[in-house]
């Protein structure tokens, strides 16, 4: 799944491109905007929202996109070959006299007024990159919902907006924290949020998101994607579970000797193929 910095700076490349410029062409091959031709539209500019993008027009309206599991925009040359995927896979098609802009399985997408965004984005907790950070307030948020699972409450936009899947399971190691764990147990929960936006920073001018230092394939993370595999720091086995309602988060990796659980952990949660159910750390 696409992360905010990914959107970030698919934004940044967009807004390049389309800033200023009038559309030559404008489609959008949803059933519910099929209809609409943003053909001379101008693009005033294009900006992230947590996994959301935003396209305004000088007309007053916006172009909302959302990446989802598999969505992308590609940017061509006239004349240049689209290889974002099948032709069926294209949903949105904006064309200036020097860029195309390519949309390939694009999901919610919405064409709203420029001054009724709330809409789409209003329940947004505060953007891990964007300019309305305010650590207090995804703080306050997050704790608003003490029971609620770490590993969950990191992936509700709503406490705060921009960190997928990747960057929770990463930071979590890093901070030593149990995927499991009560939002009220993380002994630092500012400090695990930093965590995570750090890695998000270090990582949002360019494709690849490496949480290890190391961008060769392979090297680039701690924990994601590497069940059953030893653990960089412990040598420990790395698990992964299920966790969360939304099928399309489920999936968690962590180390259980370096994120060991220190304080109870639901025992009827899945963590793991073959794993014991967690209790007390040291017990």
């Amino acid at each position: 799944m696409p992360e905010g910095d990914t959107v970030w700076l698919a934004a940044q490349r967009m807004h390049t491109a389309l800033a200023g410029a009038t559309l030559r062409r404008g489609e959008l091959r949803v059933p519910q905007l099929a209809a609409v031709d943003l053909a001379g539209a101008t693009v005033t500019e294009v900006v992230p929202r947590g996994k959301h993008m935003l396209i305004r027009l000088a007309d007053g309206r916006t172009l909302r996109t959302h990446y989802r599991m598999d969505g992308s925009w590609h940017i061509y040359r006239p004349g240049t070959k689209w290889h974002g995927g099948p032709a069926f896979a294209v949903r949105a098609v904006l064309a200036t006299q020097e860029w195309e802009c390519v949309g390939y399985r694009l999901h919610d997408m919405a064409l709203v007024a420029t001054a009724d965004e709330d809409q789409l984005v209003g329940h947004l907790g505060p953007d891990v990159l964007g300019p309305d950070w305010d650590l207090d307030e995804a703080l306050r948020r997050l704790l608003s919902h003490p029971d609620e699972q770490i590993g969950v409450a990191l992936l509700d936009q709503r406490n705060l907006a921009g960190i997928g899947n990747l960057y929770k399971v990463e930071s979590l190691f890093l901070a030593g924290v149990h995927p499991w764990t009560r939002v009220a147990d993380v002994p630092d929960l500012a400090g695990l949020v930093n965590r995570a936006r750090t890695l998000m920073l270090a990582n949002r001018h360019r494709p690849e998101q490496s949480t290890t230092g190391s961008t060769r394939r392979g090297e680039d993370h701690w924990v994601a994607g590497r069940k059953g595999r030893p653990c960089r720091r412990c040598g420990t086995r790395i698990l992964l579970g299920d966790q969360g309602p939304d099928t399309q988060e489920r999936v968690t990796w962590w180390c259980p000797n370096c994120q060991a659980p220190r304080s109870p952990i639901d025992p009827s949660a899945r963590t793991g193929e073959h794993d014991h159910p967690p209790t007390l750390a040291g017990r």
